[in-house]
């Protein structure tokens, strides 16, 4: 049974703070000259589309948004080929042993409507943005037309979904095909992404079928390492984007505290959950972002934001950017993780950047002022849930409910104070470097065991320690991208972490594009579909 004292709750409980508590981590933006955006996004964007090397290059390489692009430009397939290959394949992987459970609802008529009004569109010459035709998937958290929205369990949505959540509105705005809704851990209350539910089953690491995915954006991540779609849409309240995403072997971002919209999404924890991409490649994550990035009338948070650049993205290299390290907490992670990270940074250092040693301090009060906020927040929206279907919960998530009931609101008042600590702390350390750089997870993805299978798991050390890089950007509401680095001796992915500053998910992009040439091979997944074939 996990408990207060693995938290170290005792801690948090003997500190006197002072500062008033901060319960929502809004970050006015900077007032800058309006140096005319040197380049227009669209402009970027299409720079970042023309000069993705040809998939021709020698090794393995994920399919991403351009070759989609390409095959629908050059008349090679069209949306509605794309669809039925599509449906074949979610078909096969859950016929196959293990099943992936990436995927928990889809349905081929809806696949096949967008995407033949994406193809009538190509034909016409008027397509819509750089994702029409694109399949993409959205987490089972975020309301889809005409899916059920369980968020995980067995006992939600019981009725299918009649309103989309604005990302799900706003990729078909763009002309995206949504495949259909992906698996996640019941709830959002785990890393792993076990959900032995009769709904959603184990989703699978397509690198190693019998290991993690990570959580609780499990199904996205699987979806797009296995070629399913080249996009997933994930929330990220404890690294539910990243963690799954540097399992996974490929990209995530976690955008800042209110940069895309969550309305529609399940709302678990007002004050720590991020929506944000998980794509094959840095550039795609850019893609993504600069169409889902900008304010919503129906979602308070993020209406103050400024827009949403890709400035710089593609500079020739890194000179002048000061890549914050704090090497006492990077070295935190295990020893396979450390020695790729640690040459990653060597890689981004000889690309003109400097690295700057940071403290950061007070991370175990982060950790715990984390931990108390949403899961306070879980509790008391879960409150209902929690006395009328706890006996249709799995174990891990009342083991959770319960140890957050343990908590006092002196105990949130004071998580609070602390976060408005270290949003100070942050502010006073970007003054002086441009992002903060950790490694992803602190280790590669677990093995699944057979007992996880019928009753979850329930490893409280190690949701620990995969969170431990992630609960600042979390507590704090600043931007984090995790990028794949490299590979364990036993072939599973490791990532790298870049955190920058509130609303300055531009530089993350830039310094990650340069960071995704530092691994000079992609390992294929042993779970790959080539839908373009």
């Amino acid at each position: 049974m996990r408990s207060t004292r693995m938290h170290n709750l005792s801690l948090m409980r003997s500190l006197d703070i002072c500062e008033d508590p901060t319960f929502i981590p809004e970050v006015a933006a900077e007032v800058t000259e309006d140096k005319s955006e040197a380049k227009s996004t669209l402009d970027i964007m299409k720079q970042l589309i023309d000069a993705r090397p040809d998939s021709a290059s020698t090794g393995f390489s994920f399919k991403g948004i351009k070759d989609y692009l390409d095959c629908y430009r050059s008349g090679k397939l069209t949306p509605s080929q794309v669809a039925k290959n599509i449906i074949a394949t979610l078909e096969d992987c859950d016929k196959s042993t293990p099943p992936l459970r990436a995927i928990v609802q889809w349905d081929r008529e809806q696949i096949m409507l967008m995407a033949e009004a994406s193809t009538a569109r190509y034909r016409n010459k008027c397509t819509l943005s750089h994702l029409d035709g694109i399949p993409v998937c959205v987490k089972e958290e975020f309301k889809v037309v005409p899916y059920h929205h369980r968020v995980g369990t067995v006992y939600l949505g019981t009725e299918p979904e009649t309103e989309d959540a604005t990302v799900a509105k706003k990729l078909r705005e763009a002309g995206a095909i949504i495949i259909g809704v992906s698996n996640m851990h019941e709830l959002g209350t785990g890393t792993t992404g076990c959900n032995p539910n009769r709904y959603h089953k184990i989703p699978r690491n397509p690198y190693k079928p019998n290991h993690f995915t990570g959580g609780s954006s499990s199904g996205s991540a699987a979806a797009v390492a296995a070629g399913l779609c080249p996009v997933g849409i994930g929330t990220d309240g404890g690294g539910s984007v990243r963690i799954p995403a540097s399992f996974c072997g490929v990209v995530g971002l976690k955008g800042t505290f209110g940069r895309i919209s969550c309305h529609g999404s399940y709302p678990l924890s007002y004050s720590t959950v991020s929506a944000g991409p998980i794509c094959t490649s840095v550039a795609d994550a850019a893609i993504v972002y600069s169409i889902l990035a900008e304010p919503d009338p129906l979602y308070p948070y993020g209406l103050k934001q400024p827009k949403a650049t890709l400035s710089d993205m593609c500079a020739p290299d890194l000179k002048g950017l000061k890549l914050g390290v704090d090497w006492m907490f990077f070295k935190a992670c295990d020893a396979e993780v450390l020695t790729i990270c640690e040459k990653a940074v060597e890689y981004l250092k000889s690309l003109g950047a400097s690295v700057v040693e940071v403290s950061l301090p007070e991370m175990e009060e982060v950790k715990i002022a984390h931990v108390i906020c949403i899961l306070s927040e879980m509790r008391d929206m879960l409150q209902p849930d929690f006395n009328k279907h706890f006996q249709e919960m799995n174990l891990e998530t009342r083991a959770t409910l319960a140890l957050a009931s343990q908590f006092t609101a002196l105990d949130y008042i004071t998580a609070n104070r602390q976060r408005t600590r270290s949003m100070r702390f942050l502010r006073e350390i970007f003054t002086t470097v441009n992002c903060i750089v950790t490694p992803a997870v602190a280790s590669t993805a677990p093995r699944i065991h057979e007992s996880d299978l019928l009753t979850g798991s329930n490893d409280t050390s190690f949701i620990v320690q995969s969170m431990r890089f992630m609960q600042l950007a979390n507590l704090t509401g600043i931007p984090g991208l995790v990028v794949p680095v490299g590979y364990s001796t036993a072939g599973l992915p490791i990532s790298l972490q870049v955190m920058g500053k509130w609303w300055d998910e531009a530089v993350l992009l830039r310094i990650g594009l340069k960071l995704e040439q530092f691994r000079n091979q992609t390992k294929k997944p042993s779970i790959y579909y080539d839908i373009l074939a």
